[in-house]
């Protein structure tokens, strides 16, 4: 066998306890899975306990904003200082974070505490994800990389159940304090199992990179989030400064020495197009998880339940895809799975588009599991190609940049689907105000009466039907990018 390719598919790091590991960085991974399905269930009895419901948004885009600008730092600096005492540090602090959530007595505390969550957040999935790319070689990457998948199966299913539960049974800070001993359980395992020699050698921390990076993107991303709660004014000055510390920090990225976000790295062919592509994959989906919902109940007139049933398609068929990703990437490329990942984002997108108030549930739910299956296939192909293609010196911030790009496609998606929504009702709708809250609730729903109904509904189903639309053409965009890949590439076949 060529020299090259049998290096290639060795793993870069040899340890004897590679199935303990591989189960410490999957409870690391069902740490934040779980913990945001079991808090979105608990949050409104939270907020109703603690008062300061004005707020109720920011308990939710401050922990996000958090993790999303910490992703690429966490990646460098597990780089430069290992990978253990970085996921260390990440998870200490979410963990410190979260205890104090359970303490929290007001909402405005809540949001502090969520803060320290999210700061430490933004190591914890990305970092295991990059142990595992350490101990396993890329052939092996490939069908690991669906356990991972199915940790977030599985948090989707328990979450919302185990958040119910312990509001009903037990009490609120209990959501947040069941995380603890996982936490501390994967530290303990990491600690034990997972040896790593770091190698020795001056360093020059690129700190001006990381403020910046927190400045540029916090901005925008607080432009994005509360679009809807903003004057213009603070949006345009939000974008200007996001735009300005970018910017800025692009032009000093070119000249650091060791750049906490190396713009080399994603010029690269296989990392820059992987990246695009999973930022449009995870745009796309937004549009199942935000829209869907809204349309099952307030156009349909279906129940909660079989909105939840819609959505649960996807988390199912994603779980199983990975699995058949890692498989299929072996024994072909990493060009054609992601293809297949990109025409199911696609076809998903078309059964969305031709919705209409008389279809069956089945209609929405065959296109959220076309999604899954194709969320599976690219996530999975990205990520093992990126690891694939990268040093070991740069796996960490390869593994993050994909966290980060999908953490950002989601909230733009959300962001730029929501506007949807909300500017098409208001400009056929403009004295809707609050009834299509109460359309939502099936206990008020009633109380409008069938012509008011209708009209409503025409609103919401025409607006959530250009906003499908616009979902169907970031779809195809995310084809195009996997269409891009290099042929031939698998992770048994190298790169020459």
């Amino acid at each position: 066998m060529d020299q090259t390719v049998a290096q290639h598919l060795r793993p870069a790091v040899i340890v004897p306890h590679r199935g303990v590991i591989l189960a410490a960085a999957l409870m690391a991974t069902f740490i934040p899975a779980v913990e945001s399905s079991t808090v979105a269930t608990a949050m409104p009895t939270i907020v109703g306990n603690l008062g300061g419901f004005h707020l109720f948004s920011w308990v939710f885009a401050v922990p996000l904003l958090a993790q999303a600008v910490t992703i690429p730092l966490y990646g460098r600096l597990a780089d430069i200082y290992g990978r253990r005492r970085v996921f260390f540090v990440g998870t200490s602090i979410f963990l410190v974070g979260t205890t104090l959530c359970g303490f929290a007595r007001s909402t405005e505390v809540l949001i502090l505490f969520r803060a320290i969550q999210g700061l430490g957040s933004g190591a914890i999935q990305p970092i295991a994800v990059t142990i595992i790319g350490d101990v396993y070689s890329p052939a092996e990457r490939a069908r690991v990389q669906g356990y991972f998948s199915s940790v977030f199966g599985l948090a989707a299913i328990v979450g919302p159940a185990l958040g119910a539960f312990l509001v009903e049974h037990v009490h609120w800070s209990v959501v947040f304090w069941v995380n603890l001993p996982i936490g501390v359980l994967s530290i303990a395992m990491f600690a034990l199992f997972l040896p790593e020699t770091i190698e020795r050698r001056d360093h020059s921390i690129d700190y001006l990179g990381g403020i910046l990076l927190v400045v540029g993107i916090g901005a925008l991303m607080l432009a994005l989030v509360q679009a809807v709660r903003l004057s213009p004014t603070h949006i345009a000055a939000l974008a200007a400064v996001g735009g300005l510390g970018l910017g800025v920090l692009f032009a000093h990225e070119r000249r650091a020495a060791e750049p906490m976000l190396p713009i080399a790295l994603w010029r690269q062919r296989i990392v820059g197009l992987c990246n695009l592509a999973g930022f449009g994959a995870a745009a796309t989906v937004v549009s199942v998880t935000a829209l869907l919902p809204t349309y099952v109940q307030g156009v349909m007139g279906r129940s909660p339940s079989v909105a939840g049933f819609v959505i649960g398609a996807i988390s199912v068929s994603w779980m199983f895809a990975s699995f058949a990703a890692g498989r299929l990437m072996i024994r072909t490329s990493y060009r054609l799975t992601a293809t297949i990942g990109g025409g199911m984002l696609v076809a998903g997108c078309l059964f969305l588009v031709t919705l209409d108030a008389a279809s069956s549930p089945l209609w929405p739910a065959t296109g959220a599991l076309l999604m899954g299956i194709g969320m599976g296939f690219c996530n999975t192909t990205f990520l093992v190609a990126i690891q694939a293609s990268v040093g070991l010196h740069e796996r960490g911030i390869g593994t993050s940049s994909q966290m980060f790009v999908r953490m950002l496609g989601a909230s733009v998606g959300a962001a730029v689907f929501g506007a949807i929504i909300n500017f098409g009702v208001a400009r056929r709708l403009p004295e809707a105000g609050d009834a299509v809250n109460r359309m939502l609730d099936p206990t008020l729903r009633e109380s409008l009466g069938p012509e008011i109904l209708a009209r409503l509904g025409d609103a919401v189903g025409r607006s959530a039907h250009e906003a499908f639309v616009v979902a169907l053409l970031i779809a195809l965009g995310t084809l195009a990018a996997t269409l891009g890949l290099p042929r031939g590439l698998s992770p048994v076949r190298p790169e020459r």
